[in-house]
């Protein structure tokens, strides 16, 4: 009894098994597994109608394409693990630090509130108003001139209930023409972690993804 040539489609069905089962699989073991099996084939191909150099060269092209592949995707894991052991070793350092992201808000603390806004170009003058939760001014805090960019600030609280301290409002001109301001939400961090293999900024203001944040202060 002869053995016919293994068909396209029986060398890609058994492919597929085995990337069903790489994640149990040792590599070496599939590679093993096929190469009997070729073995066999040749053993018992039918001499009148044997294989030729091009459908050899094939079949072995593929089952080393398929071990590539599944080595391939066990260093893929292994590199993902690597990153997140350090990415987690990164995040412990920001514990403590300020934060930039998108919004409206300030840090309130040690007897007075930091923000943060971003200009669009220089200005000649800039000039913040601390916002309560009202909408009510509580105070404003004159810059002078500031350069293009990220831009940071401190307004001391005095007699001023800290709860009631909420947003910022930036005005700033440049050559007579508004200069656009944009106000951020400033945090500060408290604890770090993992979430799904993302990192996650626990901050005072809610929870934060690590590519949420604008800049670290």
């Amino acid at each position: 009894m002869f053995m016919t040539p293994l068909s396209n489609s029986e060398i890609d069905a058994y492919n597929a098994r085995g990337g069903a089962q790489a994640e149990s699989t040792d590599p070496k073991a599939a590679q093993e597994r096929f190469l009997k099996l070729f073995v066999a084939q040749l053993n018992n191909q039918d001499p009148l109608n044997p294989l030729d150099n091009a459908q050899m060269t094939t079949q072995m092209a593929q089952i080393n394409q398929v071990v590539g592949l599944q080595q391939v995707n066990e260093t893929l894991k292994s590199l993902a693990t690597q990153f997140g052991m350090v990415s987690s070793i990164q995040g412990a350092q920001l514990v403590g630090r300020e934060v930039a992201s998108e919004g409206n808000g300030l840090v309130v603390a040690d007897g007075k509130a930091r923000g943060a806004f971003n200009l669009a170009g220089a200005a000649d003058r800039v000039s913040v108003e601390i916002l309560g939760r009202a909408g009510e001014v509580l105070g404003t805090v004159d810059l002078g001139g500031r350069g293009a960019g990220l831009q940071t600030f401190e307004w001391p609280l005095g007699s001023v209930d800290p709860a009631r301290v909420a947003t910022l409002r930036v005005t700033a001109t440049g050559g007579g023409q508004s200069v656009t301001a944009t106000p951020l939400a400033l945090h500060k961090v408290q604890s770090v972690g993992l979430v799904e293999g993302a990192l996650r900024l626990r901050t005072d203001g809610g929870t934060l993804a690590y590519d949420q944040v604008l800049a670290f202060l």
